[in-house]
Order: C-alpha cells, then sequence, then structure tokens
C-alpha cells in the first residue's frame, strides 16, 4: 500500500498524531472513507487506531470515557446525516459533564446542497452549538491544521468540553500540498500549557476568611481530577486537619483512606453533618447543582460562607452566593493556598481543625453499621443494597467502575462513600442523567486502562439502551464484568409514581428477560443470579473467563432513600427533575 501523503484526509490524520491521539471511535462512512484509508495506510504504524462499534452513540460515548479514564481528549466520528446525528445524545452527555471531545463530523460537498441528495440536508452546524464549545465548518484541506488546533484549544481550555469539526467532503478528498502539512506545529506552539492562578490578593482574603473559621470544609468536584489535582487536595487537607467532601464526579479526588474524608453521598451521616454545622467551605471545580442539593438548606447551613474556586467564572455564584470567588485551575489555586496558609495561618488553628475533623469522622460508624445491616439481609429477591456492596466488596480498590441508571446509580452513589476509589476511577453521566453509557464507558475505559480490571453496575433499562456493543467487546477482546441490577423496571420513575401519584403505574415496568442468554448469544460470559451470596463467586468466574462478561442479578424493586428525601425538596422548590 501506498504510504504517500496526498489528500485532506491524510492531513488530518497527521493532525491528530501531532496531538498525540491514538483512539478514534466511530463507524466508516462515505464521507470519511478518506481519513480510515489514512489511518489503514501508515496511522495505525504511526500510532493511532480506529475502534469500530455498532451505533455511533456508543462511540460518541467511549470518546467520553477515553478522557475521563485518561484525562486526554476524546476522538469519535460520524458521517454526514445520521452518524452526526446519532452523536448528539454523547455530545450532550460529555458537554453536561465538561468532558473535552473532538467531535469529527463528514457533511456533503457544498455543491450538493439542497439537491436531496441521501444524508445530506441536515443543518449540522446548528444542531451542534449549542452542545459543543466551538464549532468549526471547512471546505479545503488547507483549512484543516488551523481548525483542528483551534478545536482542541477550545475543548482543552478553560472549562473543558467537546467541540465539533465539520468536514466537507471536498476537504477529505482533494489533494493536501506541501505548504498544508507545513501548517501542522507542536502543540506548545498554540495553546498553553500552564494552570493559570488565582488573582494574589484575593487569594489572601481567602486565607483571612479561613483564620477566622471554626468548623472549615472543604467540598471538591470534577474541576478537581480534571486539573489532577488529588495529591494537592490530600496535602491541604491533611496538613491543615480540614474535612474534605467529594461531589460524585470528584470521586477519588480523596479517598476513604485519608483521615479527613468526610463522604461523597449528600445523604450520608457524615456528609450531613459536614454540609449542616461548617462555617467556611471552600469549594474546589464544584458545580452548585442537584448533586449538591444546590447548596440550599436543611443539608447545607445557609450562614456559612463560601471561598469558590473554579476555572469557569459562570459557575460563580451559581445557586449559592460565594463570599469569596477565586477564578483559576484548582491544582494552582490550591498551591497558592498552600504557600500562604504556610505563611500566615496560626499552627493552632490546626489543633482545633483537628477536634472539628475527630468529630465528624464519628458519623462515619453510623454509615457503616448500616452497611452491616444490609448484609444480615438473606431475602430474595434481594435487596438493591445487597447487590452494591457485594460487588464493591469484591472489586480491588483500583477497579475503573461505570454506573449507569436510574435508582440503580442512587443506591450506588449512597454507599460508595464506603469504599476505596482513585481518581479518574468512576464513570457515570452525572450531568445529563444519560442512560446508556454504561458497556460503553466500560469498554473505552478497559482499552485505555488494560490492566485494570473494570466493572458496570447497569439498570436493566439502561442496559439495552446500547445492548449491540456487547459484540464490540468480544470482537475487540475487552474483558469488563457488567451487573445488571434487574428489578423489571424504570425504576426511577417507577419510584416517582410511587411517591407522587399514590402508586399509579404506567409504562414502568420491564418484562422478565434473562439479560445473561443474550450476553451469551454475543460470544459473553453470562450467568442469571437469584441469591446475594451466589454474587461473589459470579463476579470471581466472570474475572477467570478472560472475557466480557454479563451477570443478571435479580433484584427487588425498592425505591432508594433519597427517593423522599428529594421528592420533598422538588415540591417545596419546584427545581429537581425526575429523570429516569
Amino acid at each position: 500500500m501506498s504510504k504517500q501523503v496526498s489528500n485532506g484526509g491524510d492531513l488530518l490524520v497527521k493532525c491528530l498524531l501531532n496531538e498525540g491521539i491514538t483512539k478514534m471511535f466511530g463507524i466508516i462512512g462515505g464521507e470519511l472513507t478518506r481519513i480510515y484509508d489514512a489511518v489503514e495506510r501508515f496511522g495505525r504504524e504511526e500510532g493511532i487506531d480506529t475502534v469500530m462499534v455498532r451505533h455511533e452513540q456508543a462511540g460518541g460515548h467511549m470518546a467520553d470515557a477515553w478522557a475521563r479514564a485518561t484525562g486526554e481528549i476524546g476522538v469519535c466520528l460520524g458521517t454526514a446525516g445520521p452518524g452526526v446525528t446519532h452523536l448528539v445524545p454523547a455530545i450532550a452527555a460529555a458537554q453536561a459533564d465538561s468532558i473535552p471531545l473532538l467531535v469529527i463530523g463528514a457533511q456533503i460537498a457544498r455543491m450538493f446542497d439542497d439537491t436531496g441528495i441521501l444524508q445530506g440536508g441536515v443543518n449540522q452546524m446548528e444542531l451542534m452549538k449549542p452542545i459543543t464549545k466551538l464549532a468549526i465548518s471547512i471546505e479545503e484541506p488547507y483549512e484543516i491544521p488551523f481548525a483542528v488546533q483551534r478545536c482542541i484549544k477550545a475543548a482543552l481550555s478553560g472549562r473543558r468540553g467537546p467541540v465539533f469539526l465539520e468536514l466537507r467532503e471536498t476537504a477529505l478528498v482533494r489533494g493536501a500540498t506541501e505548504k498544508d502539512f507545513k501548517k501542522i506545529i507542536s502543540p506548545e506552539r498554540y495553546r498553553p500549557f500552564y494552570r493559570p492562578s488565582g488573582n494574589s490578593i484575593v487569594i489572601k482574603e481567602a486565607v483571612e476568611l479561613l483564620k477566622k473559621a471554626e468548623k472549615p470544609i472543604i467540598i471538591s468536584g470534577g474541576g478537581t481530577i480534571a486539573s489532577e489535582a488529588s495529591n494537592e487536595l490530600k496535602k491541604l487537607s491533611r496538613t491543615y486537619k480540614i474535612p474534605a467532601l467529594t461531589t460524585i464526579n470528584g470521586l477519588g479526588a480523596i479517598s476513604i483512606d485519608e483521615k479527613t474524608y468526610a463522604g461523597s453521598y449528600p445523604l450520608a451521616s457524615t456528609f450531613r453533618r459536614a454540609a449542616s454545622e461548617a462555617d467556611v467551605v471552600l469549594s474546589l471545580g464544584c458545580r452548585w447543582d442537584y448533586t449538591t442539593l444546590y447548596g440550599m438548606g436543611p443539608l447545607w447551613n445557609q450562614d456559612q460562607k463560601i471561598i469558590q474556586v473554579d476555572i469557569d467564572p459562570k459557575e460563580i455564584g451559581k445557586n449559592r452566593p460565594s463570599e469569596i470567588a477565586i477564578i483559576g485551575d484548582v491544582k494552582a489555586v490550591i498551591n497558592q493556598l498552600l504557600n500562604d496558609m504556610e505563611k500566615n495561618l496560626p499552627k493552632d488553628m490546626i489543633a482545633k481543625w483537628s477536634q472539628w475533623n475527630d468529630y465528624l469522622q464519628e458519623a462515619r460508624g453510623i454509615d457503616k453499621s448500616i452497611i452491616d445491616k444490609i448484609l444480615k439481609s438473606d431475602k430474595t429477591p434481594m435487596k438493591p443494597e445487597r447487590m452494591i456492596i457485594e460487588i464493591l466488596d469484591f472489586i480491588p480498590p483500583d477497579t475503573l467502575l461505570s454506573v449507569d441508571g436510574g435508582d440503580i446509580a442512587v443506591f450506588t452513589f449512597g454507599l460508595i462513600s464506603n469504599f476505596h476509589r482513585n481518581p479518574r476511577s468512576t464513570y457515570c453521566s452525572i450531568g445529563m442523567g444519560h442512560l446508556g453509557v454504561g458497556s460503553s464507558y466500560a469498554i473505552a475505559a478497559k482499552l485505555a486502562k488494560k490492566d485494570k480490571t473494570v466493572v458496570c453496575i447497569n439498570g436493566d433499562g439502561s442496559f439495552m439502551f446500547n445492548v449491540q456493543e456487547l459484540e464490540t467487546a468480544v470482537r475487540k477482546n475487552v474483558p469488563i464484568i457488567i451487573c445488571i441490577a434487574n428489578n423489571c423496571a424504570w425504576g426511577m420513575l417507577k419510584t416517582y409514581q410511587k411517591n407522587s401519584m399514590k402508586r399509579r403505574y404506567c409504562d414502568v415496568d420491564l418484562p422478565a428477560i434473562d439479560y445473561s442468554q443474550i450476553a451469551k448469544a454475543f460470544g459473553c460470559y453470562g450467568e442469571k443470579i437469584e441469591k446475594p451470596e451466589d454474587i461473589k463467586p459470579a463476579l470471581q468466574r466472570a474475572l477467570d473467563s478472560g472475557k466480557p462478561s454479563v451477570l443478571d442479578i435479580s433484584i427487588s424493586f425498592e425505591s432508594p432513600p433519597a427517593g423522599k428525601f428529594l421528592g420533598t425538596y422538588k415540591q417545596s422548590k419546584g427545581l429537581f427533575g425526575t429523570g429516569y
């Protein structure tokens, strides 16, 4: 095969290689063939590969999970018309969680606009603008290097997110010149690699406020994960004995192993005690949205003062006013705070805050006693909590965990604070609450971290959104374990109808399906499980099989304890949706 570089498709692949991109997720389409041909001729040899999926939406989710697992930008492709429209749900989910994606979409040549050509007629740019940070359309090969640079800079700068690059067919099929290739420059020459620091005056104001605090806490969100600031967070929390919470997107930034960890679930005992009694809150890359109950009472003390650190100015003061606002990268700002606190914070504050932390840690015993009680339940169908605890107790501490579903996700996050999590090890569509991500996230996580165990906790409803990706897992030899919580229901909506509509159930019940048999048909390992004591042996058999595995676990339909609580908030504040 000729390796001669000659057209826009070759030029694009060279641009991606220059950015260190190694994976592209998608399905080939007519307008995309020049890109795939370039990968076949020289791309794989130089370090870039394609991952064929069975639905573009799943490809978008895989690119999303690749970014979550690695900290790099994820790349997905869709051909003109349906290929691009299939990507919309995945892009919206990534946008809601601030995940950097480069979405490459083909488009028909301009000469065919308004002709009724197959797969033409969709205004893809207008479709993508509301759910991306930047959308660019180009028509000629010479435009490709600058367009790729603009897109990647936008995706990775500030609050991260997806970008859309539309390539008219002419941009890919026409010849590229030597001059065009010289436009490919080192990433260091066109986008910043430094971390923007906070204003030094405001840093001093934040430390002055902390000096007055009797009961300070930290709450850390996805911004801490994005800036790779886990070690700095631990140093700040450890050194000054400041209790630290995380949001779900911040899971793993500080783990259960730390003596100052205070939880990641707002309704857990330690979290509630910390949030309701703290007088100063240091918010690090944390969005004050539904995952933190908007900073409202009774969970949050309304007299407490907020020091809010965020790279996105639009997040400052959203839903919960801030006393002090610091615009900057979390890692850089924590280091600034540490430097100033070392010079100006009286050491006797540490002893005072240590007593406050000890008081909060007492509540962790309450949460542990709840787990002990759950483990004593042997009823069948088993309680959802029993299934979750059996899984979390079995998997190695560095397992990558994908969570997909409604009530089962709530049950999972209600218990996960009691188990070790590393940074970049837990994946869920939190901002959008999007279903169908589980198997796709798991596949991409395993491709990114081949040496890690990867487990997906899936609802029975959400599992079927992208069930076809079991074939992708088998074809790519990706040994993931999918654990389906099978309660034959759209659990979250059934919970809502149970609590708010006097059990008038409508379109929330699902048929009894043995999903393990579906998995076997795809070539996976599969088991049906009825008893809680059978879960751990089945997980071990799944691991030993070396195959993608599906464990169909029968559970009872039960509402999470949060259901009634959140329903009360919804009725009184009008802020909560019901989701799936």
